[in-house]
């Protein structure tokens, strides 16, 4: 590559272009995202074998990715972060750096999501119950949208409880239930299964993640991309929580004058109760 330096983390670049990779490519990718946190460890020729492909493969990704090959790939992920470890390396990018990132997530999921979106509304307004999972980072993330949907509708909860299971919460939801699964990376291993659980029992999924979670994703599920990555030592979830946002005004929309009411009576308790400072 020549010109001007390309700044576009691999994960944005490979949501730009998955839908155009072959196969292969795509088997690739995949292994490229699942080892997002610890990529620039690895050779070129230890992910080609993660990942099941050949060693032409992978390199033609890179490519496809606008890189000139994966030492390039590896020196961008350095200067990022080398691990999940919040470690900044050469310096903090400049606030203007850091609001360029941040609005390119949002600009993404709020105009490439907007279908999914509405569908997701749909989905959690005409059910009978809402579970809503989250774990490890994921979980601020899931116990928002269980506060911001208890204001529109009843029958919501954040998983796992205090003192219980992921099993305890999810077993016995069936297709009349909804459950929501946030899902960022550093996820731990049982979220297939739990995937794999709800949908035998016939429970439509809402799955909401960073783009390294969209294997995760069945073609019944909504699912709904978020960028995460940043150039900082952190990830961060501000284009979650303004899905999390738009997600819960279109379910309060949907619910209509019950929704409404249920708002109106949840504000008047917390002032009875001295809940909330008086306005």
């Amino acid at each position: 590559m020549t010109g001007a330096v390309d700044a576009r983390p691999i994960e944005a670049r490979i949501a730009e272009r998955y839908a155009t990779l072959s196969p292969q490519e795509r088997r690739a990718a995949d292994a490229l995202l699942d080892h997002l946190d610890d990529l620039a460890l690895y050779r070129a020729a230890e992910l080609a074998d993660l990942a099941g492909v050949s060693k032409a493969t992978m390199s033609r990704l890179f490519r496809r990715l606008d890189y000139d090959d994966f030492t390039q790939l590896r020196e961008q992920l350095r200067a990022l972060r080398s691990s999940g470890v919040p470690v900044t390396i050469d310096g903090t990018p400049s606030i203007e750096q850091h609001l360029e990132a941040e609005t390119e997530h949002l600009h993404r999921v709020l105009h490439s999501a907007e279908a999914a979106i509405e569908r997701a509304a749909c989905l959690l307004a005409a059910s009978a119950s809402v579970t809503v999972v989250g774990l490890r980072n994921s979980y601020p993330v899931a116990l928002h949208l269980a506060q911001q949907l208890g204001q529109a509708r009843t029958g919501v909860r954040v998983s796992p409880s205090p003192g219980q299971s992921l099993s305890d919460d999810v077993v016995g939801l069936g297709p009349q239930h909804a459950a929501v699964v946030v899902a960022f990376r550093r996820r731990p291993p049982q979220l297939g299964g739990l995937l794999a659980l709800l949908r035998e029992q016939g429970t439509p999924v809402v799955l909401l993640g960073d783009p390294s979670g969209r294997r995760l994703a069945h073609s019944r599920d909504v699912w709904l991309e978020c960028g995460a990555s940043t150039q900082t030592a952190f990830d961060s979830y501000a284009a979650a929580m303004s899905v999390v946002a738009a997600v819960s005004a279109r379910v309060l929309d949907r619910l209509g004058a019950d929704a409404s009411a249920r708002a109106s009576a949840i504000d008047a308790s917390y002032r009875l109760v001295g809940e909330i400072e008086g306005g």
